[in-house]
């Protein structure tokens, strides 16, 4: 079951405010009873203003007095006081500081074998700026000189699949996948 918010407030509120048993407020608040009574009687929670859940949405009155009637109903938070799960968007990603030397690499590999791929698929792929795409493109990047193309799927900064998507986005077939190195264990074993 989901808590209510400031918990602690909330269960003030209850006590000074409502005829429900501790169990009651303890099972909505998410205490233990013994803490709630230490409540009511002053010894915790002292200077605490009480945090009204009928006012902020959680709780309605109907509820208070049903479960205000039997003492072995429990309170239910309202539905609609519930946080709404927010899918997280795809945002910049995150790389490590180990590999953001390795960006401009994966870059100039990308830019030489798949040419088709725009710079703003190439900077989502990697996680990167157009800027720092043109340097690279442009040999004006401040690390030129140390730049050699390598994969971006063997240095970790993107998954094969997500390079997949972006080459058939751009309307170039992937090339097919290498082989892992257990299978050519495999194979020279053979």
């Amino acid at each position: 079951m989901t808590q209510p918010l400031m918990p602690k407030a909330t269960a003030v509120w209850l006590i000074d405010k409502t005829a429900l048993t501790f169990e009651q407020i303890a099972d909505f608040v998410g205490m233990h009873p013994l803490e709630v009574q230490a409540i009511a009687d002053g010894e915790v929670a002292q200077g605490i203003i009480g945090y009204d859940p009928v006012l902020n949405g959680q709780l309605t009155r109907d509820e208070i007095i049903r479960c205000e009637a039997d003492p072995n109903a429990r309170l239910q938070i309202a539905p609609h006081a519930l946080p709404v799960s927010k899918a997280r968007g795809k945002g910049a990603r995150y790389t490590p500081v180990s590999k953001r030397n390795d960006r401009p690499d994966g870059i100039a590999f990308l830019l030489r074998n798949h040419p088709k791929l725009t710079d703003q698929q190439i900077g989502k792929l990697i996680g990167t700026t157009k800027e720092t795409i043109a340097k690279v493109r442009d040999r004006t990047h401040w690390n030129t000189a140390n730049i050699k193309p390598r994969d971006p799927v063997i240095l970790g900064l993107c998954s094969q699949s997500d390079l997949n998507a972006a080459l058939y986005a751009a309307g170039e077939r992937p090339a097919t996948p290498a082989v892992t190195i257990g299978e050519a264990a495999e194979d020279s074993a053979a």
